[in-house]
């Protein structure tokens, strides 16, 4: 109805302003959609859930998760987002964001991080560590992606990203770069951007955790690439794989200098 309004008023308005109304692509009036949901974008309520957790005092040893340290120090979390995945001496491992708040949620709060990782996506500890990852990300918003790539681990993740981006498989021969590796390439009226290189792989990369409009749920990194591989027709990787955190560091690693906007609201 909405729509149909807005073509009456254009009509009335003259041949000018119907004329650019039909320039515009379908991309164009996506964006536009975005930008006026953006103020209202239901993300904000995750962001302050995942606030009150990080303070709240929970799990067997009824503690909080002030003292993580997410790659700058305890209870620093301005600024992580943006360079992660990195290598954590600790667990000597390359962790994402949502690895990492699993750590510590076992290692300060004392709980079962297998059980957790089980956890079906949206249940349970699981929305907790989205609702987490989302306040988390909301502190990096507006900086730059700046990925460390000094450890040999980091090298290591960063290749084996890589190959994974590129392998084909599976029942439909489908790979990550079936999609994401050319310019201009859409499905349906989604446009592909191209995690190659930017402004793809900074827009793309620095998007998630993100508001999903289609269903309604919050989405972190870690449930957007399981799903991907699921749309591909491949086993779910599982919550916080190797695969998965390499993927991540592909990814933002070729997005290093691009702006993060999460949560940013998706279709």
């Amino acid at each position: 109805m909405k729509k149909i309004q807005l073509l009456l008023a254009l009509a009335l308005a003259g041949p000018l302003a119907m004329s650019a109304w039909a320039q515009k692509s379908t991309s164009d009036h996506i964006a536009e959609y975005r930008a006026m949901l953006a103020d209202g974008n239901p993300s904000e309520l995750f962001e302050a859930k995942g606030e009150g957790l990080w303070k709240q005092k929970r799990g067997p040893k009824n503690e909080s998760l002030e003292r993580c340290d997410l790659g700058k120090g305890a209870g620093v979390v301005k600024g992580v987002f943006v360079e992660l995945p990195r290598y954590f001496a600790d667990t000597k491992k390359v962790q994402d964001l949502e690895a990492r708040l699993l750590t510590c949620m076992q290692t300060l709060q004392g709980f079962d991080a297998a059980e957790i990782a089980k956890t079906p996506f949206g249940r349970g500890e699981q929305a907790n560590i989205t609702a987490l990852a989302t306040w988390v990300a909301g502190e990096s918003r507006g900086m730059k992606f700046n990925l460390p790539q000094d450890q040999v681990e980091e090298k290591i993740m960063y290749e084996v990203g890589k190959r994974l981006f590129f392998a084909r498989s599976g029942t439909h021969d489908f790979a990550c770069s079936s999609c994401h590796a050319e310019e201009d390439k859409r499905i349906r009226l989604q446009d592909l951007p191209n995690l190659t290189k930017n402004p793809g792989a900074g827009n793309g990369f620095g998007a998630w955790p993100a508001y999903r409009l289609s269903n309604g749920q919050m989405w972190g990194m870690q449930l957007r690439l399981n799903d991907c591989y699921r749309q591909q027709r491949f086993p779910y990787p599982l919550f916080g794989s190797d695969a998965t955190v390499a993927l991540g560091v592909y990814l933002g690693v070729n997005g290093k200098g691009g702006e993060s906007i999460a949560p940013a609201i998706k279709r």
